[in-house]
């Protein structure tokens, strides 16, 4: 695998299917979304491979938390799991796998993947908590590398 940046080429990726696994938002009967003080994050990033079909998989899940500092009897909370099927037309020129059978992506082409994942996420969020005590829950902008090193 050479680490030229011009291997990559974004127009080579192509999302071919797309699922929402889970979504869910569970908030008590009397719970007051103006004493929302601020939200509590986790999320994780896994790929999956193909190598034959050049496909990649991308899970992606997300759990968000209400922080009312106890004006709220129970805060509310919503659990996510999207998955991405990704088609990489130059597969063989951006990933290597070693003799434990463990895949290594180009950087930019695993950045890029961790990018799209995200962003898409979080327009898909941005309709899904509309109506919901999670409503004004905005998922932040990040640095994909933080992503990719997450291991939630």
């Amino acid at each position: 695998m050479s680490d030229k940046h011009n291997l990559f080429d974004p127009e080579k990726i192509s999302i071919i299917d797309f699922k929402m696994v889970k979504g869910q938002v569970d908030t008590s009967e009397d719970f007051d979304p103006s004493k929302i003080e601020g939200y509590h994050l986790d999320n994780g990033l896994q790929f999956g491979f193909s190598q034959d079909e050049k496909l990649v998989k991308a899970d992606f899940t997300i759990e968000i938390k209400t922080e009312s500092k106890g004006q709220n009897h129970r805060e509310s909370s919503g659990n996510f799991h999207f998955v991405f099927i990704y088609h990489v037309e130059n597969w063989a020129e951006l990933a290597e796998s070693n003799k434990n059978n463990l895949i290594k992506l180009h950087p930019t082409l695993s950045n890029a993947l961790s990018s799209v994942t995200y962003s898409t996420s979080r327009g898909i969020l941005l309709t899904r908590l509309q109506g919901t005590a999670l409503q004004n829950f905005v998922l932040p902008i990040i640095n994909p590398n933080t992503l990719l090193n997450n291991k939630n």
